[in-house]
This record gives C-alpha cells, structure tokens and sequence, in this order.
C-alpha cells in the first residue's frame, strides 16, 4: 500500500489540478505529463485523480458547463426527466460537448441545493425549483 512518504506532494495535487483546469477550463493531457513531472507523482495517479472528480475535467468542455443533480433529493423530484429534456434540447448526451462548442453536459452528485430540487449548475450558478419550461428560458438566454 502507498503512503504519503511516497508521493510527498500528493496533498497538494487537487490544487494543481484545479488551478490548471481554472486556466482553459480542463485539463489537457500534456498539462497531466507537466503536473506528474512537476509533482514526481505518476501520471497514472495524476490521471486518476482529475478523473475521480466530478468538477475536475481531462476533455475540452463548452462555454457553458451544465452540471444537472442527480442526487435523491432532485432525483425524486424528476430530475432524471429534466436530463432527458435537455440532452433532447441540445441533441446530445452526459459528458458530451455540442458540435458548435457551446453547452457541456454532466451528470452529478449532490450541488447543496436539495431544498431547491431539481437543481443545476451552469457554470457555477446555481437554479432551482426547475421545471422544462425553466430549463428553456435559461438555455435560450445562453443561446
């Protein structure tokens, strides 16, 4: 088993990951090697964690970033038919990116706002309460 003695910046390897992901908006490959080279940790642990994280991305993603709650809260209160709608709106699926480089879509855990269910992100901004008819208002305005 590994311990931190091993990999002695391994501590700080979420912080790398999200400065550099801050920089374009994810983590390309060559930015994992420079990071694993950087840190001496190995790329396949590097790798490992950019992908473990939800918010973390190793794939260029669109202008505007959806994350869609899928948690009990939002799921029970038909998230689930929320996702169906606007991967159908947008003609593509979870952990796609729209041919024109425009919208990103991921499917995740938990945002905090399960007193606002179904809930999403884009790009950080947080909506609530949501029904189809909201969804569409909010991507026209991102259109």
């Amino acid at each position: 088993m590994e311990d931190k003695e091993a990999y002695p910046d391994c501590l700080g390897l979420l912080p790398k990951l999200e400065k550099e992901q801050a920089k374009k908006g994810w983590i390309s490959e060559q930015a994992l090697k420079r990071i694993s080279k950087e840190t001496g940790i190995p790329i396949s642990r590097v790798y490992g964690v950019a992908t473990f994280y939800a918010h973390l991305h190793t794939e260029k993603q669109g202008k505007y970033i959806i994350e869609i709650c899928n948690s009990p809260s939002c799921y029970l209160n038909s998230s689930l038919n929320l996702i169906k709608f606007i991967e159908k709106e947008l003609k593509i699926k979870s952990g796609q990116t729209t041919k024109n480089g425009k919208f990103s879509i991921h499917i995740c855990s938990c945002i905090g706002c399960c007193d606002k269910a179904p809930a999403m992100m884009i790009n950080k901004k947080v909506y609530g309460n949501l029904t189809e008819e909201k969804v569409k208002k909010i991507l026209k305005k991102c259109r």
